[in-house]
């Protein structure tokens, strides 16, 4: 039988505390308060003041891209490319965005050939929306490096410079590098340099909103469109360009010069047809190119020696003092003046005008400057060309040498005369003989090709230019100092030069040998500078080591260019020998 116990239950009451009415009615309104507020910062932010977040939205998921525009070609006057630009992609990240694990970072690190931790640092900066992490790959591998799929990693298009005749014409064209701020390139040396602006063109953007993925979602504003570059035509020929830095490499290598520099003019027009240095680079791959880059031919100054006899000749001419067969007495072959003695490699005797030049006489010439006023002198020089630029607009031109006539001692009158004491540039060199392929004007001179023949300046007469070409022809015959620039079928004028090099305390035993020239002599076409610095291998005078490269080019130019030959009977060419070359310095 069972026993039922009584079950007992406990309730509680609750406790109810009552606040005095005062007290509720400041809870109510504090809550209410709160609720208020709240309610009037949401209409504010949402409704009045909803650009900040807006913006904040925009910044997070908005970027602006630049369109870079492409670069313009350069091309020789036939169009042959000389500078052109490659598309190339570069690989970019949004830091924000980027979501990367280790497995996907060290496969990064492989393909873009970088350290991991270098990557890393790159990336660490979540503030920064834009970071380049490998500029300019090939598409191809840029295209590999999307195929990861890594979040707030993408591609931009740009353009890489290509040089299709390289080292051949690097000196001219020069060449580029990235721009900064992720502007496309900039020229460094050269007419890519000169011409950057033109080149360059000008870049577009997008402003566009991207998902969280890095997707494009759509444009904010109107797009917009880069400019291209204008393209630039050189005078250069390529065809001659490529013979002219043959022969002058195969010069310096055969007489184990330091360097060595060669202009090709139209005598007409004045265009540079051909500017070739030796040593030189190649711009596609401009590593380790210190010293290498100077384009000689234009920004380095140095005495011209004999090649300058010629206006002492004109100027001599053009005084009245003198005519062609005026004979002058050259015995013993040397000349006091003060304690100085200036010297003739080769005692003549009584020679006339002409025969000063085809002998390159430097006491000849020395004794026809000190008749002649020194203001008169100065001023040919001065038209010349001589001591300023000559304007081409390439960078770094110098301007030679010429000091004010009022300081001119008598033994500085009698060696400029014969090139000393006076510096040039082989591109004013080249300038100043078209005075005597063109009845005395002188022609200015373009690195670009021009349309028409520019209108020149008349610093000699007619008639005494056509007499002093007539004395350049016999310094290419028997005779003269620059046999081996003979060209077959053809009459040639020109002289040679050569001139030590001045070292700290004066005079040193190293040269400059030098050759200026032109063809046909009847009717002169093309005009041809050569200059080789410090000639090492025994021979410097300028008949023999650069004569032979005016004498190789401009025999090709004349073919290239079907020039009628003007030599009657078409010439014999002559060798000559070392002792032919030799001339006064």
């Amino acid at each position: 039988m069972a026993i039922r116990m009584p079950i007992r239950t406990s309730v509680r009451t609750p406790v109810i505390v009552k606040l005095p009415a005062w007290r509720r009615r400041i809870l109510l309104g504090l809550v209410l308060m709160g609720f208020a507020i709240l309610l009037g910062r949401g209409v504010y932010l949402q409704g009045i003041h909803d650009e900040f977040y807006k913006d904040k939205g925009n910044a997070r998921y908005s970027r602006n891209l630049i369109l870079t525009s492409q670069r313009g070609k350069i091309t020789d006057r036939n169009g042959q490319l000389l500078a052109v630009s490659m598309p190339v992609d570069t690989v970019w990240a949004s830091p924000p965005d980027v979501v990367l694990d280790e497995a996907k970072t060290k496969q990064l690190a492989n393909m873009l050939g970088m350290q991991e931790e270098v990557i890393k640092g790159k990336l660490a900066n979540t503030e920064r929306e834009f970071v380049y992490l490998k500029r300019r790959m090939s598409p191809e591998d840029a295209a590999k490096v999307m195929k990861l799929g890594i979040p707030g990693i993408d591609l931009r298009r740009e353009y890489k410079r290509y040089y299709p005749a390289g080292e051949v014409t690097a000196h001219m064209v020069g060449f580029t590098g990235p721009g900064d701020k992720g502007a496309g390139d900039k020229g460094l040396e050269g007419f890519e340099l000169a011409l950057n602006k033109a080149l360059s063109g000008k870049d577009g953007n997008r402003r566009v909103l991207r998902d969280r993925s890095g997707h494009i979602v759509e444009d904010l504003q109107a797009v917009v469109v880069p400019q291209d570059g204008h393209d630039v035509a050189l005078a250069l020929d390529l065809r001659i360009q490529y013979l002219a830095h043959r022969e002058l490499q195969k010069a310096v290598d055969a007489h184990k010069a330091l360097a060595g520099a060669i202009v090709v003019l139209d005598a007409k027009s004045g265009e540079v047809l051909a500017m070739a240095n030796v040593p030189t680079y190649n711009p596609n791959n401009p590593v380790n190119i210190k010293g290498k880059t100077r384009n000689r031919a234009i920004i380095d100054n140095y005495e011209p020696g004999s090649t300058l006899k010629p206006v002492t000749a004109a100027a001599a001419l053009e005084s009245g003092l003198y005519k062609a067969d005026t004979k002058i007495q050259t015995a013993p072959g040397t000349l006091k003046i003060g304690p100085a003695t200036i010297h003739d490699t080769h005692p003549q005797g009584v020679l006339t005008v002409a025969e000063m030049i085809q002998k390159s006489s430097n006491v000849g010439a020395a004794k026809i400057a000190l008749t002649l006023d020194k203001q008169f002198m100065w001023n040919v020089y001065n038209q010349l060309g001589l001591g300023h630029v000559e304007g081409v607009g390439f960078p770094g031109e110098a301007a030679g040498r010429l000091r004010p006539f009022k300081n001119w001692r008598p033994i500085e009158m009698a060696t400029m005369s014969f090139g000393n004491g006076i510096s040039v540039t082989l591109l004013q060199m080249a300038r100043l003989y078209t005075v005597f392929a063109n009845e005395g004007e002188l022609r200015p001179i373009s690195l670009l090709k021009v349309k028409e023949a520019p209108v020149g300046q008349q610093v000699f007469s007619a008639s005494t230019a056509n007499q002093v070409r007539s004395m350049l022809e016999m310094v290419v015959q028997p005779g003269g100092t620059a046999l081996q620039a003979q060209v077959l079928g053809y009459r040639v004028a020109g002289k040679t030069g050569t001139s030590k090099k001045l070292g700290d305390h004066g005079y040193i035993n190293e040269y400059v040998a030098s050759f200026v020239g032109m063809a046909p002599a009847s009717d002169p076409r093309f005009l041809i500078a050569v200059m080789i610095d410090e000639p090492s291998n025994g021979a410097y005078y300028g008949g023999v080591v650069a004569a032979p490269v005016f004498s190789a080019v401009m025999a090709e130019t004349l073919r290239l260019y079907a020039v009628q030959p003007d030599a009657p009977n078409n010439n014999v060419v002559l060798q000559g020998n070392a002792d032919d070359a030799k001339e006064g310095m």
